[in-house]
């Protein structure tokens, strides 16, 4: 049966709003196999910080594109849709039903449209001089203004220490005179590469701000900062690298460098978090064909991942 063909579920949603344990879940109802769609998730050493799924969630369930790059490996979301369709021809020659699980919505509308229009050019002459830019002091800041001033859809949606992002958006609109978002209008309005119904974990937002300081404080606990020293030790934190640029990691990056204090840090860290779950409730809502789950009955104890994965079956056999 070809990938074309097949409604492949996808568990998404903002940080902290409990998609790795309803995807497993839904893994287990419909014998499938999941793929990780988090851009910080494939990379090695990164895992208290990036709620990676654990080994023993791993075991339970067959987990793909998940912690299998280097943080200095360059990777984009053209490279995550050839890799997504790779795999979902693999998991479904094998019978099984593949299952997107994640929170980075621009991989899984890349995997969705499938490859990037070859219209789109890859490294421009620009991308050298932006990224010199970057490398300068307030630099992020100045090339978050350009973008925000030549396509301010791709500014409200990329933070402005996402660099690569930034970067990206920017070479293309002046390698093409038009907008990295326009591009991507093109592709959603294109034939879907993959048919995929996205399900959500719905919450009130001072109800998900919660989740989201005590997910940190526990990551605190589990050795978030020892994790972070490692990388920092290997040279892998620089403001321009990947791992440095990541929630998570950039702000003790900071701290160890001297210039906030640990506590600092972690505060930085749950307004990071915070701020990144808005834009990703801004990404979510904006797609229709998203189905919202209510997370927690009407006197706010949550609802258990039976009933939830029930309603999402009942949605995805009506489809």
């Amino acid at each position: 049966m070809a990938e074309q063909k097949i409604l492949i579920p996808a568990v998404i949603g903002p940080t902290a709003s409990g998609k790795t344990a309803l995807a497993i879940a839904l893994a287990k109802r419909l014998d499938g196999e999941i793929l990780c769609c988090d851009s910080m998730q494939i990379y090695h050493d990164m895992n208290i910080g990036t709620a990676k799924p654990t080994e023993e969630e791993r075991a339970a369930v067959p987990h793909h594109l998940c912690d299998f790059l280097d943080p200095n490996e360059p990777y984009s979301a053209a490279d995550y849709a050839a890799d997504a369709a790779r795999v979902v021809r693999e998991v479904t020659s094998r019978g099984k039903i593949p299952i997107f699980c994640g929170g980075t919505g621009l991989y899984l509308s890349a995997a969705r449209r499938g490859e990037v229009n070859e219209a789109i050019p890859g490294e421009t002459p620009y991308r050298a001089e932006l990224e010199a830019i970057a490398a300068t002091d307030g630099g992020a800041a100045a090339l978050h203004a350009r973008l925000a001033v030549c396509d301010p859809e791709s500014a409200a949606v990329t933070h402005e220490n996402n660099l690569r992002r930034v970067i990206r958006a920017l070479e293309v609109f002046y390698a093409t005179g038009i907008k990295k978002s326009e591009w991507d209008r093109r592709s959603r309005e294109a034939e879907p590469a993959l048919r995929i119904l996205p399900f959500a974990l719905h919450y009130d937002r001072a109800r998900l701000y919660e989740r989201i300081e005590a997910r940190v404080d526990a990551m605190m606990r589990a050795g978030l900062l020892d994790e972070a020293k490692g990388l920092y030790e290997k040279g892998l934190l620089s403001p321009s690298s990947t791992a440095g640029q990541a929630i998570g990691y950039k702000e003790f990056a900071a701290h160890l460098r001297g210039e906030c204090t640990l506590p600092e840090a972690v505060a930085n860290l749950k307004t990071a978090t915070r701020r990144y779950a808005k834009r990703q409730l801004t990404w979510f809502t904006a797609d229709d064909s998203v189905v919202w789950l209510d997370a927690e009955d009407g006197t706010g104890r949550p609802r258990e991942l039976n009933v939830l994965v029930e309603e999402m079956l009942s949605a995805y056999h009506q489809r």
